[in-house]
């Protein structure tokens, strides 16, 4: 077992890493009006760009999720880096929408390396029953990185231009690259609970485990939610509430630190109570949650203009319910799959879960966005589109999030019917190779 405050040590650097991560993904959407306005961007343009990157990110992961399994996570996670860090860079230079979508393919290459290797990586550093603590900090990431990403870009962009926004996001890959290759990586099953045995297993074994589709699908849903969000909120308040790029971002940012620490919080504490009274309870408590959480993103997109506070308060609220997400399924995940399967099965969760939801959460959006404006000049009878019709557009696309919310509880609440079992499967699986 690793020492805990090496341990600790490690999981505070992996998650200033995902900090990072998060920042990259997210300065696109915090940059989305300026961008729009240069390029002549549609909605469903916007969209393509996180599309792109969600769609690159998810294939790209499986082999890289394969290598964590088998080779250095320090040296594969460090190269990812330096990729992302490269690329987001690029877009400073970039003079076409052919050029964004280049920058942002790259981004997305660099950063398929961090989530199979850093999850990986803490599960051989924390306990079973302590690991969705560890996960839900790591994973805080999320809404810290997307919420300083908003903080700074905007206004940065506001008063030096968007591609200073970029150049300055991308620098910290560069300083943090030094502390990852300090760290000590563990030996693969050093967290178990009991005697541990490698084996070479194939990679797509995991999907014999049946609540793992129940993630899988899950994972789809709340992606859709998250990438739809993060690209478009601060377009759909600054379209809706009057609010200039720089104030947006600051809006969004609040929305996202605030909602995404608590909703992260609170997972992991309820993530490691509840294992202890029910097997199932980590996915159980996760679907009520998302349930929960709809009616605030339902009520927070209807907001007039005027109602900015409103929104900002029932927004908050819906999106730390999508945060608290991440906590309870992925230790979840790490309960029902060995530690020799652990990167490659979250690389394959990965590929399902950005190309069936990251991918289509921008895209579909805008494309929705884009139909309910052209319906609005219609209506209004323009024969362009207006800025009145496009704020009411996507103000009416935006409301696919609530109703996914309810589908996602769904999912969630299927999957809690099957985990009881098939973590007894793994458990006497475990048992089994031990006496052997």
């Amino acid at each position: 077992m690793p020492s805990r405050n090496g341990a600790t040590f490690a999981i505070v650097i992996l998650f200033l890493i995902n900090i990072l991560n998060f920042y990259d993904r997210n300065v696109a959407g915090a940059l989305v009006e300026p961008m729009r306005r240069e390029f002549h961007l549609t909605d469903t343009q916007v969209g393509m760009l996180g599309t792109a990157f969600t769609v690159l990110y998810a294939i790209i992961g499986v082999p890289l999720g394969r290598i964590a399994d088998i080779w250095s996570r320090k040296r594969l996670l460090g190269g990812g880096m330096v990729i992302w860090g490269a690329l987001t860079a690029l877009a400073a230079v970039v003079t076409s929408f052919g050029g964004l979508m280049v920058s942002r393919l790259g981004v997305g290459v660099g950063e398929a390396a961090c989530a199979p290797t850093a999850t990986s990586w803490i599960g051989d550093l924390v306990a079973p029953a302590k690991r969705a603590r560890a996960l839900a900090l790591f994973m805080l990431g999320v809404p810290v990185g997307g919420a300083l990403s908003y903080f700074f870009s905007g206004p940065i962009a506001q008063a030096y231009g968007w591609r200073t926004a970029m150049v300055i996001a991308a620098i910290p890959a560069f300083l943090l690259l030094p502390a990852l290759l300090s760290l000590h990586e563990p030996a693969r099953g050093a967290s178990e609970t009991h005697s541990y045995t490698e084996a070479r297993v194939s990679m797509w074994s995991v999907l014999r485990i049946p609540t793992l589709w129940w993630i899988i699908a899950s994972g789809a849903l709340v992606n859709f939610n998250m990438y739809a969000i993060g690209t478009f909120m601060p377009a759909l308040l600054g379209r809706i509430h009057g609010l200039k790029v720089g104030a947006a971002g600051i809006a969004t940012g609040i929305l996202y630190i605030t909602g995404g620490i608590f909703g992260g919080i609170a997972a992991g504490w309820i993530g490691d109570h509840i294992i202890h009274k029910r097997k199932n309870g980590r996915l159980l408590a996760a679907a009520l949650i998302m349930l929960g959480g709809a009616p605030f993103a339902y009520f927070g997109a209807l907001q007039p203009k005027g109602t900015l506070i409103a929104a900002v308060a029932l927004w908050t609220v819906a999106y730390g319910s999508l945060n608290s997400y991440y906590g309870l399924v992925y230790s979840s995940i790490q309960d029902i799959v060995a530690p020799a399967q652990r990167g490659a099965t979250m690389a394959l969760y990965f590929m399902a879960m950005y190309l069936l939801g990251g991918s289509f959460g921008p895209l579909l959006t805008g494309r929705l966005s884009d139909h309910f404006a052209r319906r609005a000049a219609n209506a209004a009878g323009s024969t362009t589109i207006t800025d009145a019709a496009k704020a009411l557009g996507l103000q009416q696309a935006i409301l696919i999030v609530p109703v996914l919310s309810v589908l996602l509880a769904l999912v969630l609440y299927m999957g809690s019917r099957t985990i009881s079992a098939d973590i007894s499967r793994r458990e006497a699986t475990a048992a089994l190779a031990r006496i052997a």
